[in-house]
């Protein structure tokens, strides 16, 4: 059976863990309706989800080989009924092996892998909206935030080749994400505005460089991004598209004020 080529890679904004109960979240209803709206069937074979919630030294993958993964629940003080939620959906385990081979012949000296990790919130949450059945194998790959955008985007330039092998690439974080600057209003904060319309004109534009080195180019940076965890899967799912590829805009509302949930498909459609 021919494999079958993906075409897109993803950046998921999951913004809070409340997008996994909460119906009034209109991100919650563009995840729900990914599979009918954004990416249609044929389903990828696995799925490689690069999460801001796993920081580590080194690049590192789950292998989870028996059975499904466990759900972590990384988060505090939320409603109980979050905490009971699972996404037992298979590890992949050949993925993680893959992954670490394209990584170290790309030049990265040192790839880990952890065994009997589940999945964490920024991988199940988005996940269990856009494939509810939680059957497709998932493995996680980390973020080094002691590293730059660029490392991250070469990250994601080691691993173009997955699409050719029915991966589905998928970087999940917040387009936005300052905790400290979360406000109970409607009113949308102005740097939050301008340093989201920044990287949608840059990422429309094809600039990819400048959103590669968006601490020097976009407005109020280190306010939208003071610690970049949730800012590097953008990058690595962009290094992944390819060079020639499009970037579009495939959802935006916000949230507290200053919560982009902005998420984008990269394609290498002709």
């Amino acid at each position: 059976m021919a494999m079958m080529k993906i075409e897109d890679t993803f950046y998921i904004s999951h913004g809070s863990p409340t997008l996994s109960i909460d119906e009034t979240m209109p991100a919650r209803h563009f995840l729900q309706s990914f599979q009918q709206k954004v990416y249609a069937p044929p389903r990828p074979c696995s799925i490689l989800v690069i999460s801001g919630h796993w920081e580590t030294t080194y690049p590192t993958l789950n292998v989870v080989s028996d059975g499904p993964s466990d759900t972590i629940y990384d988060f505090y003080g939320f409603p109980k009924s979050m905490y009971q939620l699972k996404y037992p959906a298979p590890g992949a385990p050949k993925l993680a092996n893959r992954v670490k081979e394209l990584l170290m012949s790309s030049g990265f000296k040192r790839v880990d892998q952890e065994k009997n990790r589940g999945l964490d919130h920024g991988a199940w949450v988005p996940l269990m909206l856009m494939y509810p059945e939680a059957d497709i194998p998932v493995c996680q790959l980390s973020v080094q935030t002691d590293q730059d955008a660029t490392y991250h985007y070469n990250l994601g330039k080691a691993l173009e080749p997955l699409k050719d092998e029915g991966v589905l690439i998928v970087g999940s974080g917040a387009t936005t994400h300052n905790l400290k600057m979360l406000r109970n209003t409607t009113s949308v904060a102005p740097w939050a505005q301008e340093f989201d319309t920044w990287l949608k004109q840059a990422l429309l534009e094809g600039r990819y460089e400048d959103v590669n080195q968006y601490k020097e180019k976009a407005p109020h940076a280190t306010v939208a991004h003071p610690w970049p965890d949730h800012f590097y899967p953008l990058h690595v799912a962009m290094g992944a598209s390819g060079q020639d590829s499009k970037a579009e805009l495939i959802h935006h509302s916000w949230g507290l004020s200053s919560l982009s949930y902005a998420s984008y498909r990269f394609t290498t459609r002709p």
